[in-house]
């Protein structure tokens, strides 16, 4: 298992980690197999999704901001409610297939960890299997 360290700057922000799980991968030297991501916090999360324009990481957290808005009737006392129902909504782990040591996305596709609740210094954990 790997551990990937991420300092997130803002409240609510999309990190493109990509680059990050594909140096790890070929770090662990797998060749074909697969990548577990998992983020163990409750107010973070990840999605697969466009990584070349900025803008749909804009939309992602607009969209998120509409469907979860701050203003709801929440009980939980910590008062950041909306970040876990966003961090719900992404979920926390992914499977990414590896075929001949890179992973297997499509053209467009990035690995994004979303941040709800920071700035944080947040935790991945990276887990392979290899066949």
């Amino acid at each position: 298992m790997r551990i990937i360290e991420i300092e997130t700057r803002s409240r609510e922000e999309l990190i493109d980690i990509t680059s990050l799980i594909a140096r790890e991968v070929q770090a662990m030297g797998i060749k074909q197999g697969g990548i577990i991501i998992f983020v163990p916090h409750t107010t973070a999360g990840l999605i697969i999704n466009e990584n070349a324009d900025p803008s749909v990481k804009r939309d992602i957290i607009m969209a998120l901001g509409r469907m979860v808005p701050d203003s709801l009737p929440y009980t939980h006392s910590e008062g950041n409610s909306p970040a876990h129902v966003k961090a719900s909504l992404c979920g926390h782990c992914l499977y990414i297939i590896i075929k001949e040591g890179k992973l297997c996305l499509g053209t467009w596709q990035g690995i994004t960890f979303c941040e709800f609740d920071g700035p944080r210094r947040r935790r991945v954990f990276l887990s392979a299997i290899s066949y």
